[in-house]
């Protein structure tokens, strides 16, 4: 496995070493899978029945490898799920992140530091540096991870964000100009279909319940939005804030400004209906606006 050196574990450099400096090649072998191989005394009797089944040793030890792995990503989770106070069980996270993030580098074992900085609500920043500077790493990080590593880092979730609103803003106007069904498909869903979207979607998971994260994709769409006037990105605020109110996401939609005048407008269209009550409502709002901010209402707050 390549790697273990780096952790001070012998690995194939050290072994390719004894086998050069050595004067009997079978005994430096005998000696190296004595000293690193699964330390139970039971065991040494048994292994002869590998060798009659055709078991080689590599994938004996990959098997043994692979179920201590699962074992152990199970536990963390466990350990992540327990009902202990939230401070001893982040101690206890944050103490296994230490003995495990210097094998990250070695991918088989990488599964379970993801595993544990998944579940870790505060990751230092060093881990965070180190994860950003590495792309593989970065790459398979969960988007719990990434979230604490976007929330300083505008460029790197700009990065993320944008294929998703370029690939939001085609398909609008794939449907929206589609003239070869009987039906057009862009007024059609409801609007609570419409933020079922793939888009609106993955969007909402990245943001999870980060409102740093939200303010950023906020800006993004409101600076899109002065820069090119395509209504599409307004109605993706809109459908952004309503998904995230449909998980009552309320550390989000408690403090976004716009959330009531959404929330009445979207049961206005899904009820075909405008009523007195509703109708005052939506038109205080309206008054609210100073004059000069019409072209951004959906971003006052900004």
């Amino acid at each position: 496995m390549a790697g273990l050196e780096s952790v001070g574990i012998p690995g194939p450099d050290y072994l390719r070493e004894a086998l050069t400096n050595c004067s009997d090649p079978l005994k430096a072998i005998e000696e190296f899978q004595v000293d690193n191989g699964i330390l139970l005394p039971s065991l040494r009797p048994m292994l002869p029945l590998l060798d009659l089944h055709a078991v080689s040793r590599l994938e004996f030890h990959q098997t043994v490898m692979e179920e201590l792995r699962q074992k152990l990503l199970e536990q963390v989770t466990r350990l992540a799920q327990s009902d202990d106070q939230a401070t001893d069980r982040d101690t206890k996270l944050r103490d296994l992140l230490i003995k495990t993030f210097p094998f990250v580098g070695l991918k088989p074992l990488r599964p379970v530091v993801m595993c544990v900085l998944k579940h870790l609500p505060h990751i230092e920043d060093k881990y965070l540096k180190a994860l950003v500077a590495d792309r593989a790493l970065y790459d398979e990080c969960d988007t719990e991870v990434k979230q604490q590593i976007w929330q300083d880092s505008q460029s790197l979730f700009g990065d993320e964000v944008s294929p998703l609103l370029t690939q939001y803003i085609a398909e609008k106007d794939a449907l929206l100009f589609n003239y070869e069904t009987p039906t057009n498909l862009f007024f059609g869903p409801s609007p609570k279909v419409r933020r079922q979207g793939e888009v609106v979607q993955r969007l909402t998971q990245m943001i999870g319940r980060n409102v740093k994260l939200y303010d950023m994709v906020l800006q993004f769409l409101r600076t899109l939005f002065l820069r090119t006037r395509n209504v599409h990105y307004c109605t993706l605020r809109v459908e952004l804030l309503m998904s995230l109110h449909d998980l009552e996401i309320q550390e989000i939609t408690s403090v976004d400004p716009c959330h009531k005048f959404t929330w009445c407008l979207d049961a206005c269209i899904r009820e075909k209906n405008v009523d007195v009550k509703r109708s005052r409502e939506l038109q205080g709002f309206l008054d609210s606006v100073r004059r000069g901010q019409e072209q951004v209402l959906g971003f006052p707050h900004l």
